[in-house]
């Protein structure tokens, strides 16, 4: 009965060992079919081994544990996660000083740091690379903390820092996994939809392999999500607030809980799913205390010095960075054709203000009073964020990945399976994008969504 999903499980771990001791980023030739391989498995195991739950859970620990050891390959950002916790386990404020300057003009304070000493800190920052390390650190305060717990249980060891991290990760996957199963069985889903974020290649090589915190931020919003449902909305805010605090992504919902507040009603399929409205004062004190408890773990760290390096580093996302962008690379060609030079410096400060309208839109004018339609505002509100981003690494997707679980569209899977293609910019050469395998990506994405928004309900769809 288990022979053929055991033999892909089997096929699956020596390609994830592949992936994760025997592959240079560089190496696209060799990381493309690897992980259309390991997609095409995960694909036929959620397919055939339906409704054998303990088995499909078995297989995604054992994938993410093969990784247990291995140095993220993908991503250099682990590097700045273990800097940033050695010096916050010293006392020191990682967001005052970049790595650059503590090497450079405080080598009073760097050799005050026993736990990072003069060569730990190049091995550091040379990992980082010298564009990480001449930013102050955007990583909220909870993100830190856990970036601390890597340093306290591995004060010397980079791998051992490693290992933490990867600990930590693999338990906010099963976190996720574990509400998001429960959600999906109270809001009368299939649980088994669960697998498509659990197996996933995607999830297990960019959360699990190169340490993304986009997981632990998702099991923290799932787990909100589970109790707004189950009306435990004070715990809910106080959630949603530390998930802002891992990433700040979050932020971007709030205002879409507007309309779930004051007008949610019962469901049509099951009255027990929804109920009467919470109220707009309830409305105000969820917005209150979701803030108020992101603000709290922000305190320990704030000075003015603080606010400045890190809406300066937010910043830098918007009116610098470009890598993996869709709509936003069309405007600069536009901007080429017209003016003759990048045109990034004033297009990043309008596109925010079009995604904040956009999301007022979908606050306002959309009927977000049941929670499956308020999981669907935000997968439409953070998925056009994303169109309109200048810079969209792969490891963002995991966010609308996991809130089309709860929808009836499914275009994040397949943006899962084809953001792969934007590991083709570093070859061997150095940093260089073929811009018509990232049009090939937002084509066969934007394509498929729009087939599933206007078509789907008459053709059906294969991805369940």
């Amino acid at each position: 009965m288990y022979r053929i999903p055991l033999l892909f499980a089997v096929i699956s771990i020596a390609l994830y060992a592949s992936f994760g001791y025997d592959l240079n980023r560089s190496d696209f030739a060799k990381l493309l079919p690897l992980y259309g391989a390991l997609f095409f498995l995960a694909y036929k195991l959620i397919q055939i081994t339906k409704g054998n739950f303990w088995v499909l859970f078995g297989f995604g620990i054992a994938f993410r544990l093969v990784f247990l050891v291995a140095i993220p390959n993908l991503s250099q950002d682990f590097y700045r996660f273990i800097w940033d916790g050695r010096l916050l386990l010293q006392g020191e404020n990682p967001y005052l000083f970049t790595p650059e300057q503590y090497v450079n003009k405080t080598s009073e304070i760097l050799n005050s740091l026993r736990w990072l000493s003069g060569a730990e800190a190049t091995k550091l920052i040379n990992g980082m690379g010298a564009l990480n390390a001449s930013h102050y650190s955007n990583y909220p305060p909870i993100n830190q903390l856990f970036f601390a717990i890597a340093a306290l249980f591995a004060k010397n060891s980079i791998l051992g820092s490693v290992v933490v991290l990867r600990l930590i990760m693999i338990l906010a996957d099963v976190g996720a996994f574990y509400f998001g199963r429960k959600l999906l069985k109270n809001l009368n889903l299939n649980p088994h939809t669960i697998f498509w974020y659990f197996l996933n290649p995607f999830i297990i090589i960019e959360l699990t392999g190169n340490l993304h915190f986009e997981g632990v931020m998702l099991f923290f919003l799932v787990w909100a999500l589970y109790l707004l449902q189950k009306r435990k909305w004070v715990w809910a805010a106080i959630l949603i607030g530390v998930s802002v605090s891992v990433k700040l992504l979050p932020l971007l919902f709030l205002p879409l809980f507007f309309n779930y507040f004051l007008k949610n009603k019962k469901s049509e399929k099951n009255s027990s799913l929804e109920f009467t409205s919470f109220g707009i004062k309830k409305l105000i004190m969820f917005y209150s205390v979701c803030l108020l408890t992101a603000v709290v773990t922000f305190l320990p760290f704030f000075s003015s010095e603080f606010l400045q390096n890190f809406t300066t580093t937010i910043g830098l996302w918007f009116q610098n960075f470009e890598f993996n962008a869709s709509v936003y690379y069309i405007i600069r060609w536009i901007g080429f054709q017209t003016v003759g030079w990048n045109i990034i410096a004033t297009v990043g400060k309008i596109l925010p203000l079009i995604v904040i309208a956009f999301i007022l839109i979908l606050t306002f004018f959309r009927r977000n009073e049941t929670l499956p339609k308020l999981i669907t505002a935000m997968l439409f509100g953070v998925s056009f964020y994303f169109l309109l981003s200048t810079t969209v690494h792969p490891w963002y997707v995991a966010t609308p990945l996991l809130l089309c679980l709860f929808t009836r569209y499914r275009f994040p899977i397949v943006w899962s399976a084809v953001v792969i293609l934007s590991y083709s910019a570093y070859g061997a050469d150095g940093f260089n994008e073929n811009l018509w395998l990232v049009a090939t990506e937002y084509v066969v994405v934007i394509g498929y969504a729009v087939w599933e928004i206007f078509f789907r309900r008459k053709f059906g769809s294969a991805i369940t």
